[in-house]
C-alpha cells in the first residue's frame, strides 16, 4: 500500500510540475525567438523586458533563423513566441491562394483562425505597425528614368539585377508573386542577409532591393520605393504569436497584451535607425522605448 502511495504522489508531482512548464527546458524559462533582422530583435526584447518586469525568467534567441525555423521550433516548444506577420503566415506558412485583393482585416481573420485551429498558435498582440515587402531603386535612377511604380519598372526589370533577403526570392509572396501580378522577372537574382542588400545597391552591386517599409536605410541610402500599384503585395501586420504553454498562463497573456497597438511603422522606422546606423543593441533600443512610454 504504501508504495502505491509513494508512487501516486510522485504522479502527481510529475503532473503538477509539467504543467506549470513554459519553455524548451525543465525550468520555468520563457523563450523567445526572432528571425534575423533589426526589428525582430528589438521586439523580442521589448516582451523580454516586461515580462522581466513581472518576474518571469526571459531567454531570447536572436537571429533563430527564418519563418519556418522559427513557427517550427514553437510548436515543438523549443520557443514560446515570437513576431510574425500577418501576409507571412498567410503565404508562407499555410500557403493560402492569394486573393483577388489584399484586404488588412480578412487576411489578418484568416490568419488568426488558421493558427488556432491548424497548429494551437495563439495572437498574444498585435502591435500595431505594418513591415510590407517592396522594390526599392535608387532615387536619383528613379527620377532619371521617371519611374513610380511597379507598372513603369516593366520595361527595365529583365536588364536588371535585384538582391533580396533569403526569402523573398523563392516565397510564395515574394518575386513569384510579382511575376503573377505583373508578368516580369530580373535579370539576375542575388540572395542576401538584409544589411549586405543596402550595401550591394550602395555599391552599385545590384540595382534594386526587396526593401521593407520599416527600414530606414531606404531614406539613408537615397532609396525610393517603387508603388505596388497594382498591389501584388499583402499587408505584413506585425503580431506576436504564443504557443499553448503561454497562452494558458493567464499572466504571461495579460503582460504581453501591453505591446498591443504601442507603435505605428514610423516609430519601428525610428527604433531600427538606432539599431542599424546608431548601432546601438537592441535590448538597449527596447528598454528606453518602454521607459519613455512608462511601462517599465
Amino acid at each position: 500500500m504504501k508504495r502505491k502511495i509513494i508512487i501516486l504522489i510522485i504522479s502527481i508531482l510529475s503532473i503538477s510540475l509539467a504543467s506549470g512548464c513554459i519553455g524548451s527546458g525543465d525550468d520555468d524559462t520563457i523563450v523567445i525567438g526572432s528571425k534575423l533582422f533589426n526589428e525582430q530583435y528589438i521586439v523580442a526584447h521589448m516582451a523580454a523586458l516586461l515580462l522581466e518586469e513581472e518576474g518571469f525568467d526571459v531567454d531570447v534567441q536572436e537571429g533563430l533563423g527564418g519563418t519556418m525555423v522559427n513557427f517550427e521550433a514553437m510548436k515543438k516548444g523549443d520557443i514560446d513566441m515570437y513576431l510574425e506577420y500577418t501576409g507571412t503566415a498567410y503565404n508562407v506558412i499555410y500557403k493560402i491562394e492569394a486573393p483577388t485583393s489584399w484586404d488588412v482585416d480578412h487576411i489578418y481573420n484568416i490568419v488568426e483562425e488558421r493558427l488556432n485551429t491548424d497548429d494551437n498558435v495563439h495572437i498574444a498582440a498585435s502591435l500595431g505597425f505594418r513591415d510590407d515587402y517592396a522594390i526599392a531603386v535608387k532615387r536619383e535612377w528613379a527620377e532619371q528614368n521617371n519611374v513610380s511604380n511597379l507598372t513603369e519598372f516593366e520595361a527595365f526589370a529583365a536588364e536588371m539585377s535585384i538582391g533580396t533577403d533569403p526569402e523573398f526570392a523563392s516565397r510564395q509572396d515574394g518575386l513569384p508573386q510579382l511575376f503573377n501580378v505583373y508578368g516580369y522577372t530580373f535579370g539576375t537574382v542575388s540572395q542576401m542577409q538584409p544589411t549586405l542588400m543596402y550595401e550591394a545597391i550602395k555599391n552599385n552591386e545590384v540595382d534594386a532591393i526587396s526593401a521593407y517599409t520599416t527600414d530606414a536605410r531606404v531614406d539613408i541610402y537615397g532609396l525610393v520605393i517603387l508603388e505596388d500599384d497594382k498591389g501584388a503585395f499583402p499587408p505584413y501586420d506585425a503580431i506576436l504569436i504564443v504557443n499553448d504553454d503561454a497562452y494558458n498562463n493567464a499572466k504571461v497573456m495579460e503582460v504581453l497584451a501591453m505591446l498591443q497597438d504601442i507603435m505605428d511603422t514610423d516609430d519601428m522606422r525610428a527604433l531600427n535607425y538606432q539599431y542599424d546606423e546608431e548601432k546601438r543593441e537592441a535590448r538597449d533600443i527596447a528598454y528606453d522605448f518602454l521607459a519613455n512610454l512608462g511601462m517599465i
